[in-house]
Parts: structure tokens; C-alpha cells; sequence
């Protein structure tokens, strides 16, 4: 007779600050739902925790991407236990995000897991490991828009639908610039497998800067206007009054921005 061994695996198990990240998700969307508390901060909170969620989620799937790729290793790293802390750059990845997010509205996740890609064979492969990130934050998007897309402008619970359609924005835009072919970025990283020795050696020299550089490019105000107003408000435009909930969702989330913007001298 043999025995399966059934007990739980630490280096699976969901973090408690993964946990904890949800219950604020959950508190905070209640908060909204009901009318309890100040709506703006609500706001505030429920699209913080949901974006952080998001980033967990984003990196999971890389590491679980990449385990059935072959890198067992991922495992080991603590990268399937949704715990932010547990990431090679836990600024670079996560206070850095939550930063850009705050100051700039621009929803930029960082690459925050090691992969060992000489354990990944096929080129399929390791282009599927860089596009499960931008996959999740994409079918985050679509199912906060298609609920959005039942809800009408005439509602009891506008606040929560502010925050919902702020935070679907969010997923839509960091879903969008990870898919840019900018070293150092996941859209890169898709391509990457498929490019001679040369061009990856040369471009590697660009990777630890590309998310500085796409971010310094948005605040250009022609590109900023272009990739707001035409792509990202274009696309929630397609589900219902989305775009709207979004844009005032936006505003009340960077009340926040006003005071930043008198220290920082905006």
C-alpha cells in the first residue's frame, strides 16, 4: 500500500499578508457599498489594496507560469505564496508601483521574480512565463468592466463604482504597458526568446532602465494626453458608463495628488 502525502506545503501555502491585503480589499469595498466613512478615502484605500492585490497576482503568475515551464525553483523562492516580501526587488516591485501610482496615476508593475530560464526549454515557453503577468491584469480588467458594463449611472452606490472603474482602468493600463516591447518590460520579454544573441546582449544594457524610461515618457504631455484620452478611455468607452465611473473615480483617488503636488511644488 502506498501513501500520498497530503499535508500542506509551505512554500504554497497563501501568506498572511496576501490575506490581510484582501480583508482591506473587502473592508474598504464594503465601506464604499454602504456609504460608511469618508468616500474619497475609501476610494483611495479600495483601489490601493485592489492594485496591490493585483501586483501579487501579476507576479504568481509569472512564478506558477514558469514552474510548469520547468523551473521548479519557484517554489523553493517563496514565489507561489502570494507574499510581496518574498520578490528579488520588493521596492522595485512593489513600493515603487504603489509610488508611480500615487504621484503620477500611471499603473506600472516592476519584474519582481527570479526565474532560472536555463531550467525552461522551448522558446514558447519562456515567452508564455512573460505574458502571464499582462494576461492577469487583462482579465482582471475585463471582468471589473463587464460588470461595470450592467451597471447604469443612476445608482445608490456610486462611490464604490468610482473606485471599481478607477481600479479597472489601472488593470487596463498596466496590462497595456507591460505588453510594450521595452527591455526590461514583459512585452520585451515576450519577443526576447525569438531575437539573435546579438540584439538580446545589446538590449540588456537598456533592461535595468525600462521602466524608468516608460514612465519618463508619459509624462510628456502629448504622449500622456494620446495614451489616456485615446487608448485607455477609448477602450472603456466599448463597456458601458465605465469610462465615466473611471474618471471619477480617478479624480477623487488623486485628491491625495493635490497635497503631494504643494509639497513637491506642481
Amino acid at each position: 500500500m502506498t501513501f500520498t502525502d497530503v499535508r500542506p506545503r509551505s512554500d504554497r501555502k497563501i501568506s498572511v499578508i496576501f490575506w490581510v491585503l484582501l480583508a482591506v480589499l473587502a473592508t474598504s469595498g464594503w465601506a464604499l457599498w454602504t456609504g460608511w466613512g469618508n468616500a474619497r478615502f475609501g476610494i483611495f484605500l479600495f483601489v490601493i489594496a485592489g492594485w496591490l492585490v493585483s501586483l501579487c497576482l501579476h507576479e504568481y503568475a509569472h512564478a506558477r507560469t514558469a514552474l510548469h515551464g520547468g523551473d521548479i525553483s519557484v517554489g523553493s523562492k517563496g514565489y507561489l505564496t502570494l507574499n510581496p516580501l518574498k520578490y528579488t526587488h520588493p521596492i522595485y516591485s512593489f513600493v515603487l508601483p504603489v509610488v508611480f501610482l500615487i504621484l503620477g496615476g500611471i499603473a506600472m508593475p516592476g519584474g519582481a521574480v527570479y526565474i532560472e530560464r536555463g531550467r525552461i526549454q522551448g522558446k514558447w515557453k519562456h515567452s508564455a512565463v512573460s505574458a502571464a503577468g499582462p494576461a492577469v491584469n487583462l482579465a482582471f480588467a475585463l471582468v471589473l468592466l463587464l460588470l461595470l458594463g450592467q451597471v447604469g449611472l443612476d445608482t445608490t452606490h456610486v462611490a464604490f463604482f468610482e473606485g471599481l472603474g478607477y481600479l479597472a482602468l489601472l488593470q487596463v493600463m498596466a496590462g497595456i504597458l507591460n505588453l510594450v516591447p521595452m527591455p526590461g518590460m514583459d512585452g520585451y520579454g515576450i519577443i526576447e526568446p525569438w531575437l539573435s544573441y546579438a540584439n538580446r546582449r545589446a538590449f540588456a544594457n537598456i533592461a535595468p532602465y525600462g521602466m524608468m524610461i516608460l514612465f519618463l515618457l508619459l509624462w510628456n504631455p502629448t504622449i500622456n494626453n494620446w495614451f489616456f484620452n485615446t487608448v485607455i478611455f477609448g477602450i472603456l468607452g466599448h463597456f458601458g458608463d465605465s469610462s465615466t465611473f473611471a474618471y471619477y473615480g480617478m479624480g477623487s483617488f488623486q485628491i491625495l495628488n493635490f497635497h503631494l503636488g504643494g509639497i513637491f511644488g506642481n
